[in-house]
């Protein structure tokens, strides 16, 4: 049986209004804002609970520095892939020793002796100790220079075992509060202490 074209254009009108009629019934029609009010302070529900005396503290950032991080990690893994490893000393500044500093020598110690190596040290210190440890150098023959980062100390030239391009060789660089100990001046740059 077939319908005219009429009614198959009026049936489709109407199943179209129908679903149109339905999905508009299924929608949820939008609902109100609520009143805007003035005036009125804002009351807490319910108040701000009470830190639990069981929660875990955070981690405390490291105080004292290590063989790895008085240097940058990329340093340190690039002496770690040539099997260099790091071994911790005493910080000494001629005869005084910095008690709590730290002075790192990294070379390959399983392997044969050589001067292939590195030191790096840095120690907290009064300006008094600074003071009185820079004289002694100097008296030992060690040659002063000022600079804006502060007061380096350096090895006499007719002692230097291996010296930086500039002819540097063991430099320490006072600062306030602080000083830092290399192999050669070239190198305290690569000393990263304290962390900031």
């Amino acid at each position: 049986m077939t319908f005219p074209a009429r009614s198959r254009l009026g049936t489709a009108a109407v199943v179209a209004l129908f679903a149109a009629l339905t999905l508009t019934a299924c929608a949820g029609s939008p609902q109100a804002a609520p009143p805007e009010q003035t005036d009125v302070a804002p009351t807490p529900s319910a108040p701000a609970p009470e830190p639990s005396a069981t929660s875990e503290p955070e981690p405390a950032a490291t105080d004292d520095p290590t063989c790895e991080t008085l240097i940058s990690e990329a340093v340190s893994k690039d002496f770690e892939s040539l099997g260099w490893t790091s071994q911790a000393e005493p910080f000494y500044i001629g005869s005084i020793e910095v008690a709590e500093g730290l002075q790192c020598v990294w070379a390959d110690f399983d392997g044969p002796a050589g001067d292939h190596g590195q030191m790096f040290g840095w120690a907290p210190i009064s300006e008094g100790d600074a003071s009185d440890a820079r004289s002694q150098l100097v008296e030992q023959g060690w040659i002063r220079e000022e600079g804006p980062e502060g007061i380096y100390i350096t090895e006499s030239p007719d002692t230097t075992i291996s010296a930086d391009a500039e002819g540097y060789g063991m430099t320490y660089l006072f600062a306030d509060g602080w000083v830092k100990l290399a192999d050669t001046k070239q190198n305290l740059l690569l000393i990263e202490w304290p962390k900031s």
